[in-house]
């Protein structure tokens, strides 16, 4: 199973989602979980070094003639569940974006990725292959406004939760035409675990209880 998380609009916290999301689903499966990074922040999010290899923009500039399961051997072990793909450096090329999405979805670990805040190609050709694909917004009329019109249809919408804003989660759902599955609080605990990189072996219990039903 792949699940894509991804924006219309930076700052989000789709990075964070994400990490969450393959965290549990790790904890949950027998075969442990894979986080793919899309997004610049997967390592020093994951609280691992910063890893020298090609990473996804190499194996997907390879070309057909790179197998499948030399993705293999690009991943890096986070925890004894918990495994991650790298981005690499440099741009993602689109072309094998979907061939990228139909390995990970038929792997026996369920796959995480975490496609930031952009939308380019890569991006879009991978979430339209996933087998869910969540929007990770908070209540703000410029992000639900371009989340409107992306060239992507999310299955949910996993909202940041802000209090004092003016937009509720009716105005959300109304707006993307997609239900909220899950509210995320805003919790400085969440921050303070990502600061000291143990966001992964600590999870903070606010964002537990909020995607326990999600994964």
């Amino acid at each position: 199973m792949l699940v894509a998380c991804w924006s219309a609009k930076g700052g989000a916290g789709t990075s964070v989602v994400a990490a969450a999301l393959a965290v549990l689903a790790g904890r949950r499966s027998p075969h442990g979980a894979v986080a793919r990074q899309v997004g610049e922040h997967g390592p020093a999010l994951l609280g691992v070094p910063e890893p020298d290899s090609p990473g996804l923009t190499g194996w997907l500039a390879a070309g057909d003639d790179v197998p499948a399961d030399a993705l293999g051997r690009i991943e890096v072990p986070v925890t004894s569940t918990l495994t991650l793909l790298p981005r690499g450096r440099g741009g993602l090329d689109a072309r094998r974006a979907g061939v990228l999405a139909s390995v990970l979805a038929s792997g026996v670990r369920p796959a995480v990725a975490d496609c930031g805040g952009g939308l380019g190609d890569a991006v879009v050709a991978l979430a339209r292959e996933a087998d869910a694909s969540y929007l990770v917004t908070r209540p703000c009329y410029l992000a639900l406004r371009r989340a409107h019109q992306a060239p992507l249809a999310p299955t949910g919408v996993v909202l940041v939760h802000e209090e004092g804003r003016a937009l509720t989660r009716g105005d959300v759902e109304g707006a993307v035409g997609t239900p909220v599955v899950a509210e995320v609080p805003l919790d400085p605990r969440v921050a303070n675990a990502v600061d000291a990189g143990l966001l992964v072996r600590s999870l903070p219990r606010s964002l537990v209880r909020a995607l326990r039903h999600v994964t």
